[in-house]
């Protein structure tokens, strides 16, 4: 089967020898063999393990994305990161969680400037009421006009 794996940025995987592909979604670990029907489906974060023909293991450490399977010749993975590595147990305790750290820090980032963008806009709705254009009306002194009742 042949298997892909791509970043924006690079192809990270490109092999005609994949006889095996595991991965998880949201529903959780599923694998992919030869012949597999189509799917296409939103992975979670995880290590994506391919066997070659010598059955040897392979991992890449996936920070999400999409994989597709077109008729079941063909395994490809389209994700915003991906690490290749050896060992296992480094790419799912270092890079896993370099990767939780950073999606963290991104739902962190967007959240505040959510906040920021309501309260300008609460800001520009505050602003263009009657009332708050007749106070701001009220306050300023007309050039010419006894404000203070002198007479």
């Amino acid at each position: 089967m042949r298997l892909t794996v791509f970043t924006p940025l690079a192809t990270i995987l490109q092999t005609d020898d994949a006889h095996s592909v595991r991965a998880a979604d949201a529903s959780g670990m599923f694998g992919i063999l030869q012949g597999h029907v189509d799917l296409l489906t939103a992975l979670a974060l995880c290590v994506l393990t391919w066997r070659d023909g010598l059955g040897k293991e392979h991992y890449i450490a996936l920070r999400g994305g999409v994989l597709s399977v077109e008729r079941g010749k063909s395994v490809a993975v389209a994700t915003p990161e991906a690490v290749a590595g050896d060992d296992l147990h480094q790419l799912e305790t270092d890079v896993l969680g370099q990767f939780r750290r950073r999606v963290e820090e991104e739902r962190a980032a967007r959240t505040d400037a959510q906040r920021l963008r309501l309260a300008a806009i609460r800001q520009i709705i505050r602003l263009l009421r009657p009332e708050a254009r007749w106070e701001a009306a009220v306050a300023v002194p007309v050039p010419g006009s006894n404000v203070g009742g002198d007479g």
